[in-house]
């Protein structure tokens, strides 16, 4: 069975920072493209964050940029989402997702590109 687990959510004041993992299971991840989204309550699910199956090509959302940092280690088949400097509006459900991607340096952005998804992990920033 194909597994994307997420770890690593919580509560944090504003400017602090969190880790969030994604370990994967039932087929190896190392090839994918991967993203980070996040969800708030009455809002679109929206790619903060996407890293092409190579590891050479990162996309950030404007919102994130320079805050956030996407990585993945192929060995582990896990990927994370480095969250500095964290404000209010960066509260939401946050997911990850895989893709296999036509060609190595592919980043996707898109919802639909995605065809597997972990559970979620909840993050709160308090002002």
């Amino acid at each position: 069975q194909v597994q994307l687990v997420e770890s690593g959510g919580g509560l944090v004041q504003a400017g602090g920072s969190l880790r969030l993992s994604c370990a994967a299971s039932g087929r190896t991840f190392s090839r994918d493209a991967m993203a980070w989204f996040r969800q708030a309550p009455g809002k679109e699910r929206e790619c903060v964050a996407a890293i092409s199956g190579s590891g050479g090509r990162t996309y950030y959302a404007d919102s994130v940029k320079g805050r956030f940092t996407i990585s993945s280690d192929g060995a582990k088949n896990t990927m994370y989402l480095q969250m500095d400097s964290l404000k209010p509006e960066d509260t939401a459900v946050y997911y990850c997702a895989a893709a296999v991607p036509l060609y190595s340096t592919a980043i996707y952005t898109n919802f639909g590109q995605y065809s597997y998804w972990g559970q979620g992990t909840q993050v709160t920033v308090s002002s």
